[in-house]
């Protein structure tokens, strides 16, 4: 560990947390215990685990060669209920490759299950003044955010913006398959597959099952599973059967709800997971039993029988304090003071890339259109794309914020070849330096 000490600097870049002060958590948290590495990170590196003081449960990782950069990272999800230990392992695990390129990793689990934006984003700026205070002080942080961690990561970078009396404490921010239209319209095509489905399978709920407004998720009366609800999803359309397996209607069914909804068949009972357990959360948990949701001037086309669809689905408006509490909340305001780059898969199946066009336009409205630079890439996936790919675009967004030299997509996937030949075997390059993302109306209607 002595070997990264060279890196640091004087303990003065030490930032007031908007809530809690720097004192308060050094008198409040217990130190980090070491822990064994997950097998994926950098052989030879320290690890240590521990709770803070606000209960999120946190894990830090120093690579032997340590460059003196450290990722702070925000994980997506969200997850519900009480926080896990495990799930901050996962995400180690998952971004090992920070550690093998030779960046310090450190990331929190959150300490309150659910959609609540803005207290995650107080959990990663307290897991950043922990390593500060444990390890030491980086010569250049970077704040990574993944899916929905990438709304967070964009909360907590402009939340820190305003700080008075203290260094700025991110030098880049790097935001991956991001979910960037904020509560405002990122929710809105799970509001629309719910509506579409039950038009369509009319069971959730079944016409036997106490009926509710579709915007609550499930009432928390429920005893509802995800097996079960899965179940009644393959019911209906037969989604986990082969296409031979499925019975005429159950076809006819899943093409008019793919017809409107453009997500892949693999990702629908994922989304209407989400459009159930994660819309009672948003509901019932932030928002006292209000609705935020609403599509009374939306005509869904793309069905087989768009008329009956659009005479028979679910209507609602959303309640505008609940709605503006849920866009306090959540959507990002573009209001970043450092270099930000954005990467993401053109055809990821759960956080459309036409989200990217709407964070462009809020950076733009925030005054930072000019510190934005988003890559996209030739890939299927949410989750992870490859190591490559990322270590390319943390290096290019590095070299920006220490040169001032604004990377091109070009560079960033030229380069990309080059630390690709390095990884044994190669992760693959998939990059489209020329791609631009429809506006999200083209993919979920506007309302």
């Amino acid at each position: 560990m002595q070997r990264s000490l060279r890196f640091f600097v004087p303990l003065v870049a030490f930032i007031a947390h908007p809530v809690e002060s720097a004192a308060q958590s050094r008198a409040a948290d217990t130190p980090a215990q070491a822990a064994v590495c997950p097998a994926s990170v950098a052989a030879g590196s320290r690890c240590l685990a521990g709770r803070d003081s606000a209960g999120a449960y946190y894990w830090f990782a120093v690579p032997p060669q340590w460059n003196g950069t450290l990722v702070v990272h925000a994980h997506g999800g969200p997850e519900l209920g009480n926080p896990k230990a495990d799930r901050v392992a996962e995400d180690l695990t998952r971004w090992s490759i920070w550690t093998r390129a030779g960046y310090a990793y450190a990331g929190s689990g959150f300490h309150q299950g659910g959609v609540a934006v803005r207290s995650a984003a107080e959990d990663v700026e307290r897991v950043r003044r922990l390593f500060v205070a444990q390890i030491g002080v980086p010569t250049r942080t970077v704040l990574h955010g993944q899916s929905w961690g990438a709304s967070v990561a964009a909360r907590a970078a402009e939340g820190t913006a305003g700080a008075t009396g203290a260094r700025y404490p991110y030098d880049a921010v790097l935001l991956t398959a991001g979910v960037l239209a904020g509560g405002s319209q990122s929710y809105d095509v799970r509001f629309d597959l719910r509506v579409v489905y039950q038009a369509i399978c009319g069971n959730h709920p079944r016409a036997d099952e106490p009926s509710y407004p579709l915007w609550q998720g499930l009432p928390l009366s429920s005893t509802l599973t995800r097996a079960e609800l899965a179940n009644r999803v393959d019911e209906c359309t037969g989604v986990r059967k082969s296409p031979g397996e499925r019975s005429a209607q159950q076809q006819r069914n899943l093409q008019s709800i793919l017809g409107v909804i453009a997500i892949p068949e693999t990702a629908l009972i994922a989304h209407l997971n989400w459009g159930t357990w994660h819309f009672q959360d948003i509901v019932f948990r932030r928002l006292g039993g209000r609705n935020p949701f609403g599509n009374a001037s939306v005509r869904y086309t793309g069905s087989l029988d768009d008329a009956t669809l659009n005479a028979t689905a679910f209507r609602a408006t959303p309640d505008p304090a609940a709605l503006a509490e849920f866009v306090n909340d959540t959507d990002p305001t573009g209001r970043i003071p450092v270099p930000v780059l954005t990467l993401h898969a053109i055809h990821d199946p759960t956080a459309f890339v036409e989200l990217e066009s709407v964070f462009r336009e809020t950076m733009q409205r925030g005054g930072s259109g000019d510190r934005l630079v988003q890559l996209f890439t030739d890939d299927r996936e949410h989750s992870y794309l490859s190591d490559a790919q990322y270590v390319a675009a943390m290096r290019a967004l590095l070299t920006w914020a220490e040169r001032g030299v604004k990377p091109t997509p070009k560079e960033v996937a030229a380069q990309c070849r080059t630390v690709d030949a390095q990884f044994s075997p190669a992760t693959g390059c998939r990059f489209l330096p020329d791609y631009q993302p429809r506006p999200l109306s083209a993919r979920v209607p506007k309302r």
